[in-house]
């Protein structure tokens, strides 16, 4: 019985990983699985149940009281009403008409846009199936290998959940208490590190192999002069100015993170205005569709706010501790296992429960070991250990979206691809994407500069 006891937030954690897998809402088992084992530890002698009294209190303070968290509903808004206000769509067809005599050049316009759309939101949902409905048809209908094709969309469609504004940087930098900015500077070149090692095989597979993507034809596209600088100034410029407003006042200091999405939410307002698509239905079904999201990510904080609570109060985090000093591993075996189990995690549950559960266990772990120097001292940046290995988790997690059998990007891309798509053609087209992205992700552990100069150049210098 004392073993049982000791080991009792492994337990915890075993059935939360089981219990995942029925479907029900994420939110309700988090929080049922802190009330259950908060009554066994209770009858156990290790939780006394007039602690659960101080899990509101800890939701209030840790979420409700959040100024960061503020900006998840305006990011939110801002992505949504680019996608419905079809400025989405006209910067896809001006990027295709600017890359037509590129090898690949649909596919790359593609990853561009995701890159650009990564810029602006961080629902990747939204982002897979905007594309989708935009390009696969597209590409299909231009006699692109269907693999090349979904699998460049499913990958550029994930790459919100790295390059700023992302949802899931604002609520990481939330959990571990470090500068929210700071986090989405160090994040900006590993985002543009993947979308560079895509671009980069695209282009060389479609000239090395031209038949996996015909070019497009030469007279498509505007027809005059005149009419290819009204798409430029129409279709392309305007949302590049939106993002470089919304990122460049957040790294020039002239406005928070939150102020920022207030900017970038009422900018895209102006842009669907611009384009003389803004109506009331439109504006309805984004203010509905960002209340929805930001319902679903609050409500899954509480829950994992009280399973948090509890994991640690039955000894969770002293016996994770016990164990790693207990093993001979170092500090590097121990950042490959956590790594290996993120990615592993990746394969079955979606980016916030590994988030949310893993990185308040095991950050401030991280924090304490000794990498001899590899990871350095940055002017600028306080906890830089910190700060690096947030953004490897934030790499490692975009897998979690491509990854067979629960990789969410590939149910959304097959949910709504022509019939002809099939399944198969789908994973076979993610997978050299999964392995660019532990290219991406080996490249910063190895370079920790690639994560920390630029935050250090920016607050530093």
């Amino acid at each position: 019985m004392e073993t049982i006891i000791h080991f009792m937030p492994l337990i915890m954690f075993g059935v939360l990983a089981v219990v995942l897998f029925t479907g029900y809402p994420v939110a309700f088992i988090l929080g049922g699985i802190a009330l259950l084992f908060a009554v066994l530890g209770d009858w156990a002698g290790v939780f006394r149940l007039d602690q659960i009294q101080l899990i509101p209190l800890r939701i209030y303070g840790g979420t409700m009281a959040s100024l960061v968290l503020v900006a998840i509903p305006m990011f939110t808004f801002m992505g949504t009403m680019l996608e419905k206000s079809g400025v989405a769509t006209d910067l896809l067809e001006a990027l295709q008409v600017l890359l037509r005599r590129v090898p690949g050049g649909l596919a790359l316009s593609v990853t561009l846009m995701g890159t650009i759309m990564a810029a602006t939101t961080g629902i990747i949902g939204a982002s897979v199936v905007m594309m989708t409905l935009m390009a696969l048809p597209v590409m299909i209908k231009a006699n692109y290998s269907i693999p090349l094709a979904t699998g460049t969309i499913a990958a550029s469609g994930t790459l919100g959940i790295l390059i700023p504004p992302s949802i899931m940087l604002v609520i990481m930098s939330d959990l571990l208490s470090v500068p929210v900015g700071t986090v989405f500077i160090a994040a900006i070149v590993p985002g543009v590190l993947l979308a560079l090692l895509y671009t980069l095989y695209i282009f060389l597979l479609c000239r090395w192999k031209p038949h996996l993507a015909p070019p497009m034809d030469e007279d498509a596209g505007p027809a005059t002069r005149g009419e290819f600088w009204k798409m430029i100034f129409r279709s392309f410029l305007p949302p590049i100015f939106l993002i470089s407003a919304v990122l460049g006042s957040i790294f020039a200091g002239i406005a928070t993170p939150t102020e920022a999405s207030g900017v970038g939410a009422a900018g895209s307002v102006l842009l669907a205005w611009f384009n003389r698509r803004l109506s009331w239905e439109v504006l309805k079904d984004v203010c509905q569709r960002s209340a929805l999201t930001g319902a679903m990510l609050f409500g899954i904080f509480v829950g994992a706010t009280a399973f948090s609570f509890v994991f640690k109060s039955i000894g969770g985090e002293h016996l994770i501790i016990e164990f790693i000093q207990s093993s001979s591993a170092g500090p590097w075996s121990i950042l490959f296992v956590l790594m290996a189990m993120v990615f592993a995690l990746g394969f079955f549950f979606d980016w916030i429960e590994i988030t949310l559960i893993v990185l308040p266990i095991f950050a401030p772990i991280v924090a304490l070991l000794d990498f001899g120097g590899h990871v350095g001292v940055w002017d600028g940046v306080s906890n830089p250990i910190v700060i690096w290995f947030l953004i490897l988790v934030a790499v490692n997690l975009q897998t979690s979206f491509l990854t067979p059998p629960f990789g969410f990007a590939l149910f959304y891309l097959k949910g709504v691809a022509p019939p002809e798509v099939k399944i198969q053609q789908i994973y076979a087209g993610i997978i050299p994407f999964v392995m660019l992205q532990v290219l991406g992700l080996f490249l910063c552990v190895v370079f920790p500069a690639l994560v920390l100069w630029l935050p250090s150049f920016a607050l530093g210098g």
